[in-house]
């Protein structure tokens, strides 16, 4: 079983990971969501945010913009990373689900592949040059890896 994060603001994804006060959490088996939760978050500092974050235990996040910082801290604690994701939160669900996050709809404004510099980064962010997607590995519980 995978837990997966998506945090929250007025039933879309949060704008800013930094300053998100609360956070969805999915339990994802087989492509199927089996269990949901919500979980609140300091939306103070990119410490506590990280450490509220990795005490959850959850093997990816999705959110929206987020600081450098506070991405070497999560992606350290071994989180994958989808950072700069924009949209409705059920349909950003579905998208992870069907392994279609990647869709130019459900990305930030602004983040459209072609920016140069910094754009997510870590193992399951975009790194360099913002290609934007999902994390990069398969992981358990995505649809069509079983």
């Amino acid at each position: 079983m995978t837990t997966v994060a998506v945090t929250t603001w007025n039933g879309r994804v949060s704008p800013v990971l930094d300053v998100a006060r609360q956070v969805e959490l999915l339990d994802v088996e087989y492509g199927r969501v089996v269990g949901r939760r919500q979980a609140g978050l300091p939306g103070a500092d990119p410490f506590q945010q990280a450490a509220a974050l990795l005490a959850l235990r959850a093997r990816v996040l999705i959110c929206g913009a987020v600081s450098r910082p506070l991405a070497d801290q999560l992606i350290a604690g071994g989180i994958e990373l989808a950072p700069f994701t924009a949209g409705e939160t059920e349909a950003v669900i579905r998208a992870w689900l069907d392994g279609t996050l990647a869709n130019p709809a459900l990305r930030m404004p602004g983040c459209r592949g072609r920016r140069q510099g910094w754009c997510g980064g870590g193992r399951g962010g975009h790194g360099r040059g913002c290609r934007a997607g999902g994390p990069r590995r398969a992981l358990p519980g995505r649809a069509g890896n079983a």
